[in-house]
């Protein structure tokens, strides 16, 4: 009995632990739902509990509705941000004055300062021979060219004649008068004979006196035929060849230029033609040369082109290999040192009145500022008047503001 009891009571063991196992495994038994719903723990001790999901997402979303909160309070819109201010922000300077040394760049086109052209002036013929080339320097009255003179030549010979014929005559007539005035004393020949004897001298006189005139003009016109060189100077052209027929039509056969002096001939405005004088220096480099040469002043123009608002200044250089008539180069004068605001270009307007500026009066508003210029540098555009320096001026977008338009101001760095 006993050991049944024993077996009874192993066996109920069993059973409990192969229930406990299956409760471990598959989660609550079913049959006891109603103890989980009255809150009793159906877990073992020793298993761990499960994390309160309900509270942690309370917690989470109470969270994000304060923050919600704060970013409503004090985040302000794009917009209401974009509303607030809509002045156009603009970079500006005070200028102050500064000490300038006034430099004017402009280009011109080299020429020689006499340019003087040499053609055929008499009656004209064919070429017989050309003794020069251009670029030689050539002496005043040195032969260039001559003209063939066969035909004058005669011309020559047959007044030549001409004038020992008068000549004799008035010799002839001379001794018939002589002769009459020794018998005229005694009463051989009358009063009226001498006197036609005197008319006859006289007359034969004359007419030597033309052929002579005649010779003259001859020899006149054959010396026209030799084409020579009017003053010292460099040969800069030769236009003909022997055999060319030439007339007082035929235009410039040579040119020379006067001494070898060259000039650069440059347009300024009126406003820096207004800086220049006779006499000032000039540094003029030739294109295409490393090598500068002064140069001076010696002509500015009294009228200014009314279409290009431009007038011409004369610069006479002496003679350089690199200096070659119809060449282009540049020059820089000095127009001397003043004392002036000092702008860069963009800070610049123009319309049909004049230059002007944009400046930054009272209230930020744009003030619109007439003004002439002085000189242009290579730092900026000296402003001869209406800017005193102490202007608060914009540099920029000058362009895009109108007058009385409210800015946002921004001083440039450096200034």
């Amino acid at each position: 009995m006993s050991g049944r009891a024993d077996g009874g009571r192993d066996g109920d063991r069993r059973l409990s632990r192969t229930r406990n196992d299956a409760k471990a495994t598959d989660g609550p038994d079913p049959i006891a739902g109603d103890e989980s719903m009255t809150g009793q723990d159906t877990y073992a001790d020793d298993a761990p509990k499960p994390f309160p999901v309900r509270n942690t997402l309370l917690g989470v979303g109470g969270a994000l509705a304060l923050i919600g909160i704060w970013y409503g309070l004090h985040h302000k819109p794009a917009d209401a941000t974009k509303g607030v201010n809509q002045a156009p922000l603009v970079t500006v300077a005070i200028p102050g004055k500064t000490q300038i040394t006034g430099t004017i760049s402009v280009t011109g086109s080299i020429a020689a300062r006499h340019d003087m052209p040499v053609g055929s002036v008499g009656e004209g013929g064919t070429i017989q021979s050309v003794l020069v080339n251009a670029g030689q320097w050539v002496k005043r009255g040195q032969l260039l060219a001559v003209i063939d003179r066969s035909v004058q030549l005669q011309q020559l010979a047959n007044q030549q004649a001409n004038v020992r014929v008068a000549q004799a005559d008035a010799r002839l007539a001379q001794a018939n008068l002589d002769r009459a005035l020794k018998l005229v004393g005694g009463g051989f020949i009358s009063n009226a004979d001498v006197d036609r004897l005197t008319a006859t001298r006289d007359a034969a006189n004359a007419r030597v006196a033309v052929a002579q005139a005649l010779l003259g003009e001859t020899r006149a016109k054959i010396r026209r035929l030799d084409i020579v060189a009017p003053a010292d100077g460099l040969l800069l052209d030769r236009s003909v060849e022997p055999g060319q027929i030439v007339g007082p039509s035929s235009g410039a056969l040579f040119r020379v230029a006067e001494a070898g002096q060259m000039e650069l001939k440059a347009k300024l405005s009126e406003t820096d033609l207004a800086q220049l004088h006779v006499g000032q220096k000039v540094k003029v480099t030739p294109v295409g040369s490393a090598t500068s040469y002064t140069g001076e002043i010696w002509q500015v123009s009294p009228i200014i082109d009314p279409a290009s608002r431009q007038g011409m200044a004369r610069i006479s250089l002496a003679y350089a290999p690199d200096l070659r008539p119809g060449g282009f180069a540049s020059a820089e004068i000095q127009s001397g040192m003043i004392s002036a605001p000092l702008l860069p270009e963009s800070a610049l307007q123009a319309d049909a009145q004049g230059s002007y500026v944009y400046i930054v009066g009272p209230g930020n508003k744009a003030q619109r500022r007439r003004v002439k210029l002085a000189m242009v540098t290579g730092k900026g555009v000296a402003i001869a008047s209406g800017l005193s320096g102490n202007e608060r001026v914009v540099l920029r977008a000058g362009a895009f503001l109108s007058e009385g338009e409210t800015v946002d101001p921004r001083i440039e760095r450096g200034q």
